[in-house]
């Protein structure tokens, strides 16, 4: 396992990188990935990231600029927030067994990587992406933007449980470079478009209650997407709704992705360990938030995931 340090140097070794994220790819995989190819340009070496065909309209922004050409041939590869080769786009299967550097922030994180950096502490992995740059040199505003959008987004605006100290010192100096971060709270955590409040609205109508109402369901069908004609940025982070239910200290969103596959996203308390109960699924992610895909019609599904938090706490009662 390489230390801040160590990574740096190795970074300094690359050229002609190509950056790859995950699937469904959130802000911090995308702004960690824009961020580091931003710094290893400022070194003088060619880098790109590679596309992402599930790139939503609000991440997109941070992204295009860095994208690949179609002809580019990689001499290195080096993954952002990325657990497991799982995760990874399809397009991006081709270059699984041949990962430089992993750099990620997942206790479920499986070093798959030629070299690897995790930090399970963090909030973000932004945050250790910001002091691998810090390493390599200033941290200038343009590696700042998109670390801005990969930390605030992890931490829910800074709201969620995961937020440190750290968290708040890392923002303060990506703020300190004069970026405008206005505009990323706006456009992420004060806008929602009318399909996007339609869709929070059937989820409420139809959650399901379980354990003495501390346990939420909430359910995304495909049919609901296409009813209200939803498209993945109205989707993104819907799975933060269940948690902002009074009383609630485990909420899943149940989001079918195909006909009868669910995925699964976990947001819990210090009662429920959500790592724990979405590996027994074949998932992973963090104590307070993770995930998993189920394979199942979705009663069957919801059952499962039922009986994988009640297997799990203690005091569960069904």
């Amino acid at each position: 396992m390489l230390t801040v340090e160590q990574t740096a140097v190795l970074l300094r070794t690359f050229d002609n990188v190509l950056i790859l994220t995950h699937v469904r790819p959130d802000g911090d995989t995308v702004g960690c990935a824009a961020a580091l190819c931003a710094g290893l340009r400022r070194l003088g070496k060619t880098a790109y990231l590679l596309p992402n065909p599930e790139l939503t309209k609000t991440s997109a922004p941070y992204f295009t600029p860095y994208t690949a050409p179609t002809d580019f041939a990689p001499e290195c590869v080096v993954s952002t927030d990325v657990a497991t080769t799982n995760l990874l786009p399809k397009n991006a299967k081709v270059y699984m067994d041949r990962i430089d550097l992993a750099i990620d922030h997942h206790p479920s994180f499986e070093h798959f990587g030629k070299a690897n950096i995790v930090r399970s502490e963090a909030a973000a992995c932004g945050e250790l992406i910001y002091d691998i740059l810090a390493h390599l040199g200033p941290v200038t505003a343009e590696m700042a933007l998109p670390l801005y959008v990969a930390v605030s987004t992890d931490t829910g605006c800074f709201a969620y449980t995961n937020t440190t100290s750290y968290t708040h010192a890392v923002a303060a100096a990506l703020l300190r470079t004069g970026i405008d971060y206005r505009t990323v709270n706006k456009v992420f955590f004060r806008t929602k478009s009318r399909r996007r409040m339609q869709l929070e609205g059937a989820m409420l109508n139809d959650c399901e209650f379980y354990d003495n109402d501390r346990v939420a369901i909430l359910s995304v069908p495909i049919s609901l997407m296409e009813r209200v004609g939803a498209d993945e940025s109205d989707a993104e982070d819907l799975s933060a709704l269940g948690g902002q239910i009074e009383g609630v200290d485990c909420a899943v969103t149940m989001r079918e992705l195909r006909p009868d596959v669910w995925k699964m996203s976990v947001r819990t308390g210090e009662r429920v360990n959500a790592t724990e109960v979405c590996r027994l699924l074949g998932g992973g992610g963090h104590a307070a938030a993770a995930g998993c895909t189920v394979e199942a019609p979705w009663a069957e599904a919801k059952k499962k995931i039922l009986a994988a938090i009640a297997q799990i706490v203690p005091d569960y009662q069904g």
